[in-house]
This record gives C-alpha cells, structure tokens and sequence, in this order.
C-alpha cells in the first residue's frame, strides 16, 4: 500500500489531538492515510497498554485510515538511536509516503520533541541507498517523503501554516473520546490528570477555534515545516485563499 499520508504519534491519542482532522478530511478526499504510534504509551497514568490499543483502533476506524501500526518503542524512555531510526525507515519505505505527520519539535511532554526529531531524521536517512532494510526478507527500495511537517501540541507554537477542519471538528472530538481512559473523564477511580478532566476538552476546540481565526473559517489545525513551500505563480496563492 502506497500512503498519501503516513501520520506518526509517539503515543496512542497523539495523533487524535494533533492532526485527526487534517487525516479525517484526506480521508474524505480519497487520499490513503496511514496512522503509526511509536510506543504504547503504557506509562501513563490512566489505562494501561491494551486498553490504549483497543481505544486507538476505535479511533482508527473513526478517523477511517487504511492502517495503524503500532512500533512498540518503549514509552518514555526509547531513544534517537540506530535501532528505532531502522524500525521509522522500514515503515517510511513500507508506505512510501509524499507527506509525513509527526509530533511537535518541543512540547510539555519530553517525548513529543524526542520522537519529532527521531521521525524527521528517519524522513531523510529513509532515502539513502547504502543503508538497508527488508521486510519478511525481501530488500527495500529507498523513500523520501516530500514533506515532513509537525503538528501542534499541547504549547504554542506559532504554526507555519494551517489546514481548515471546519467541517470535521465534531468528527475529531469523537476520535479524542475514544480514549475513554484519557480525556473527559469523571471516573475517580483511576487519579485525574492534566488531559483528563472534562475542561481539556475546552482547551483543544479553543486552539482549533484561534488557527481557524487566522484565516477566516471556524476550526483549525496548526503544523511547522522546516522545508520552504512554494506556488509556481500567484494562482497558487489565489485558489488556496480562504
């Protein structure tokens, strides 16, 4: 399967938060999305790893991705390394992607600015020849995403640009709540944290309401790039203008 889109998150729920909407929209164009989570975020305080698994292929089927996949990097600890940079680049050539999604370069979680680096030098090594990786024994071609692009988080972060989600923030907000162990959460049993109580959810519509501002729509979702994006001419800039 070739993606148009193949969007990473370092945990199950990343990418729900990040970028779904931009993912549900391409979707709905026709584009092939992929969905990868690095680890399974079994150090969080709610919810363990099985039942994060089960939440994210409910979002999976919400969001209506053709794939997730599932690395199994270890949460909280996993390192910019040969090993995890080998196991990013066979699933990069695996999917063979024009655009690639990923964390945020630096956020409140130390992991979301480890894993974007991580992503973004296995986008680049992905396309070397003399480095080698195989599937079930058969060899890999090289890739290169075209873009790599990293999508806001938790702080601000003034985006480069920003994709419209207007008319799927209510389909986003579902693929959030599959996360029952995480967010909007009354049930005490397990102890409350930042992301939560009801009031977080508050937090995600408000960020996606202020991008949305900035270019004259109701929702939407920010993303940085370190690559220069140009038009050919100003009809470029004419038929995108909102």
């Amino acid at each position: 399967m070739k993606a148009d889109i193949l969007a990473f998150g370092v945990h199950p729920d990343d990418v729900e938060l990040g970028c779904s909407g931009t993912l549900i929209s391409a979707v709905a164009e026709g584009k092939t999305v992929v969905v990868v989570d690095l680890t399974r975020g079994e150090l969080g305080t709610r919810g363990n790893a099985e039942t994060r698994r089960k939440e994210a292929a409910d979002a999976a089927a919400v969001m209506g991705v053709q794939a997730r996949e599932n690395l199994e990097m270890a949460d909280g600890f996993f390192q910019n390394d040969e090993t995890n940079l080998r196991k990013v680049i066979t699933v990069m050539r695996k999917y063979r992607p024009e655009i690639v999604l990923c964390n945020a370069p630096e956020d409140r979680h130390p992991d979301h600015g480890r894993s974007s680096k991580l992503v973004s030098d296995a986008g680049f090594l992905a396309g070397l020849v003399k480095i080698e990786t195989d599937i079930d024994g058969v060899k890999q071609e090289p890739w290169r995403p075209t873009y790599v692009f990293h999508y806001i988080q938790d702080r601000y972060l003034k985006p480069d640009f920003v994709i419209d989600i207007s008319a799927v923030l209510q389909q986003k907000m579902k693929t959030i709540f599959c996360y029952t162990t995480q967010f909007n959460s009354t049930d005490n049993s397990e102890p409350q944290t930042y992301i939560s109580t009801p009031d977080f959810m508050d937090v995600i519509r408000s960020r996606a309401l202020m991008f949305g501002k900035r270019i004259g729509v109701e929702y939407a979702e920010g993303y940085i790039t370190t690559k220069m994006i140009g038009f050919r001419n100003f009809d470029g800039f004419i038929k995108h203008a909102t």
